[in-house]
C-alpha cells in the first residue's frame, strides 16, 4: 500500500514532463455575410413603406420557394404590390421565415404561416400599408396578409410576418357572389368555381402573390390534425428561398 502511494506523484510527474500536448490551432468560423437591407429592429410603421421601397428597387425578386415536410410550393410575387412583395423578400433573405411554422390551419379556408415559439432573430412588429387591387382575388392558391381587425386597425394595416395560403372550397357562381358581396368578372367567377377560393376575405386583406406549382402541399397541410388554436399537433416547419 505504501509503494503504491509514492508512485502517484511519480505517474503525475511523468505525465507533466511528457511531450506538450497537441492544441488546438483551428480558428473559428469567418461569421457569415450580413444580407444587405434594412434592419429589421430599424423598421416601423412610420418608415416601412420608404424603406421597403427602396430596398424592392435594389434587391428585386419574383418568386420564390416554400419547403416543408409535406412538400414544396413555388410562389410568384405581384409587381404592383411592391411594399408587400419586398417585405416578404426581405424576411426571406434574413432567415425569418425559416424560423417560423403553419400556426393556423382553418381546413377549406386558409393555412397561416409566419407564427414562431422560438425566434432567435430581433424584429420589430411593424406593419404595412394596404395594396388592395381589385384584380388581385383569393382564389385558390392566393398569398396574402394577415392584419388585425375592427377599430383597432381602420387603416387595414398589414402585418409584417403573418402571411397565409388560400385552400378554400368550389363555390358555384351564385355562391361566390353571395359570398363576395359584389359583381364578380367572369374571370373570377370562373377561379373560385373551378379551382375554389374564399371571396369574402376580397377587398379586406392585401393578396400580393400566388402559388403556381405545389397546389397539392396546400391540401396536405390542411388536412394535418390541429389542437388549440388551430395550431397543427405535429409542426409544419418553413423554409423558404429566393429564386429570382
Amino acid at each position: 500500500m505504501k509503494l503504491s502511494f509514492l508512485c502517484l506523484p511519480l505517474l503525475v510527474l511523468l505525465a507533466a514532463c511528457g511531450p506538450p500536448q497537441p492544441t488546438d490551432t483551428a480558428t473559428a468560423a469567418p461569421p457569415l455575410p450580413a444580407v444587405p437591407g434594412p434592419d429589421l429592429m430599424a423598421l416601423a410603421d412610420s418608415n416601412a413603406a420608404r424603406l421597403l421601397l427602396a430596398y424592392g428597387r435594389e434587391y428585386p425578386g419574383q418568386e420564390v420557394v416554400l419547403r416543408t415536410r409535406l412538400g414544396t410550393m413555388r410562389i410568384r410575387l405581384y409587381e404592383d404590390t411592391p411594399i408587400h412583395a419586398a417585405n416578404f423578400l426581405l424576411l426571406s433573405r434574413k432567415g425569418v421565415f425559416d424560423e417560423s411554422v403553419f400556426n393556423r390551419v382553418v381546413k377549406g379556408l386558409v393555412i397561416q404561416g409566419g407564427g414562431s415559439e422560438q425566434r432567435t432573430i430581433d424584429m420589430r412588429s411593424y406593419r404595412l400599408p394596404p395594396e388592395i387591387r381589385p384584380h388581385h382575388f383569393h382564389k385558390r392558391g392566393a398569398l396574402a396578409m394577415a392584419r388585425y381587425d375592427g377599430a383597432m386597425n381602420p387603416d387595414r394595416l398589414s402585418s409584417n410576418n403573418d402571411f397565409y395560403i388560400v385552400q378554400g372550397e368550389p363555390l358555384t357562381p351564385e355562391q361566390a357572389r353571395a359570398a363576395a358581396g359584389r359583381a364578380l368578372t367572369p374571370e373570377q367567377v370562373k377561379a373560385y368555381s373551378t379551382g375554389g377560393g374564399v371571396p369574402g376575405l376580397d377587398g379586406q386583406y392585401t393578396v400580393f402573390g400566388e402559388v403556381v406549382e405545389g397546389l397539392d402541399v396546400i391540401d396536405k397541410i390542411a388536412n394535418e390534425p390541429v389542437g388549440m388554436d388551430n395550431w397543427p399537433t405535429k409542426d409544419v416547419g418553413i423554409k423558404v428561398e429566393v429564386l429570382k
